[in-house]
């Protein structure tokens, strides 16, 4: 049985600091939130997206803009154990699901080269597409403040560029929508004392390919290779998550051989 008035409570008190105040700030920084906005606030059943939808009730309670959210949940084929854990936790919670279903696992099955890559770009696909028909101009995803570092160093060490999760962007398949993600300057160490605080279960992993057994000592996926390579960075400087969160915000253009503008290489040599 969950202690929803706990619950709720621990976010305005004991954990307002770690989550309530970084969410806020992230919605007014990057101007996530406007007036008449109705979010999808995407839920996948694991603590960041529970966390972010009470956080929402929450920022409801004392709004300065108007606003509406539907709190969206996609099936992409959990099983039933799964998908019972999620229903159970929004109930307890109070938050009202709209579930649907899209079958995503049993096609990304059948596209065993870029497992990762397909359904991530179908999720999206369908979470727009069903907020969408639901009268909604935003769809908001539980992305945190180390999920933004770790993909500044996959796409340097893995991908050959400089790129991260912005905190909003506009929707080019999907005219008038925009994904935001207010959750960005939020700590996963603080979401994960929050949820242990209250004695929460969510759903950890149920994607068949990150959760495939590696063995003790080998990283489930290059997001767990790169989460383990700040840790043993961090022994050595304390600062280096936050200076790697700054580095994209701190680029520049007169120091580097070339860059991506709309699509279009620019080169140093350009205006040499």
């Amino acid at each position: 049985m969950i202690d929803r008035v706990k619950v709720e409570d621990s976010i305005r008190n004991e954990f307002h600091k770690q989550l309530m105040e970084p969410f806020t700030k992230a919605c007014k920084a990057y101007h996530l939130i406007s007036e008449g906005d109705r979010i999808a606030v995407c839920i996948s059943g694991g603590k960041d997206s529970i966390l972010m939808s009470k956080l929402f009730q929450e920022l409801r309670k004392h709004r300065k803009v108007n606003f509406d959210v539907v709190f969206l949940a996609m099936d992409p084929g959990y099983n039933s154990e799964n998908k019972a854990l999620i229903g159970h936790n929004a109930k307890e919670l109070g938050i009202d699901l709209t579930f649907f279903e899209s079958g995503i696992f049993e096609d990304v099955d059948k596209e065993p080269k870029s497992p990762c890559y397909i359904c991530g770009r179908k999720r999206r696909g369908h979470l727009y597409s069903k907020a969408k028909s639901l009268g909604c101009n935003k769809i908001a995803l539980g992305h945190h403040y180390d999920d933004v570092i770790e993909t500044i160093l996959i796409s340097m060490l893995y991908g050959g560029q400089i790129q991260t999760m912005m905190p909003k962007v506009k929707s080019r398949n999907y005219e008038g929508m925009e994904l935001i993600r207010p959750m960005y300057l939020i700590r996963e160490k603080d979401i994960a004392s929050w949820r242990d605080y209250n004695g929460l279960r969510f759903l950890s992993c149920a994607c068949k390919v990150a959760s495939q057994d590696m063995g003790e000592d080998q990283p489930s996926s290059k997001r767990e290779e790169i989460k383990r390579l700040i840790a043993s960075l961090k022994k050595e400087n304390p600062s280096v998550e936050a200076n790697i969160f700054k580095s994209v915000e701190n680029i520049d253009l007169d120091a580097v051989i070339a860059y991506k503008k709309d699509g279009k290489k620019v080169s140093f040599l350009d205006d040499y």
